[in-house]
């Protein structure tokens, strides 16, 4: 992992990406002459929040007078106040708010929105469907507060989070979401309930009211989670997940488009799986 620090190949095969950031991050901190401090997108794999990429470099935060970094380490320089750094399994970090707002202002906005709807979901999402509209924005006020620390990357990082809504659950569906606002959709619904059949709940990611649809992100972690959850097979999942789309269908009236990682690579190609249902954007109010 790093000079003197080892790890066996065999176990890091089936990492996520968050997990891997934090295992090199843990590596780093037990050789460094002085306690790291991360931040930025290290700082969210600690924090338990979504990466959708990593480059294998590790941020971290210090003042101006530090020396300069190993080449895989980004030393981002600036002041933390007390309640800018806690601590994670005994990894030192900036806070959630600070990281939100750093991602929001360093990374592509792709990362950024993904960062910032799983923080906005780490303090207002209670399952299976309650979101604290006033938990929320005051953690969003809190992290557009924190932008201020530097005029870098500000502009973008406002944007972020004014976009940012914690009921999208994963980062395909934050992605989704800005191709959605790229090709002229209005804000979809997020995470709409649609009773079922003998009391049960349907919840859809997406309610394109405009265009009398809707939209649900398939990615294999949801129903590897959906199998795993209910100790059913992938074949009894896809079977119950298509009785699920008929009653929604039948029952609302609405289209039912799924898409996965390979339709929001960029607008147009989401664009052309929505339109091949006849789903497009209507004018926004």
């Amino acid at each position: 992992m790093r000079r003197g620090v080892f790890a066996r190949a065999s176990e890091l095969q089936d990492l996520k990406i968050e997990e891997q950031v934090v295992l090199r991050a843990r590596s780093y901190g037990a050789v460094a002459t002085s306690r790291p401090i991360f931040a930025g997108r290290t700082a969210a794999a600690l924090h338990r929040l979504p990466l959708v990429v990593d480059d294998g470099r590790l941020h971290v935060c210090s003042s101006e007078n530090r020396p300069g970094s190993a080449s895989d380490v980004v030393r981002h320089r600036g002041d933390l106040g007390a309640d800018d750094i806690t601590e994670i399994d005994g990894i030192a970090c900036t806070s959630l708010v600070r990281t939100v707002a750093d991602v929001a202002r360093w990374e592509s906005r792709e990362s950024a929105v993904s960062v910032a709807d799983a923080g906005l979901r780490a303090m207002a999402w209670t399952p299976p469907g309650t979101y604290d509209l006033v938990k929320a924005e005051m953690f969003r006020e809190s992290a557009i507060d924190a932008l201020d620390v530097s005029p870098r990357g500000r502009s973008r990082g406002r944007r972020v989070l004014e976009f940012a809504d914690g009921r999208a659950q994963r980062p395909g569906e934050s992605i989704s979401r800005i191709r959605l606002d790229e090709l002229g959709f209005a804000s979809p619904s997020l995470q709409v309930a649609v009773d079922g059949p003998r009391g049960k709940t349907y919840w859809l990611d997406f309610g394109l009211d405009q265009a009398n649809a809707w939209g649900e992100f398939d990615g294999k972690v949801k129903y590897r989670e959906l199998a795993d959850a209910s100790e059913r097979s992938s074949r009894e999942i896809v079977e119950a997940e298509k009785r699920r789309e008929d009653w929604i269908r039948g029952t609302t009236g609405r289209t039912v488009v799924r898409w996965g990682w390979e339709h929001i690579g960029d607008a147009a190609a989401l664009g052309r799986r929505l339109a091949a249902f006849g789903v497009r954007p209507g004018p926004r109010s």
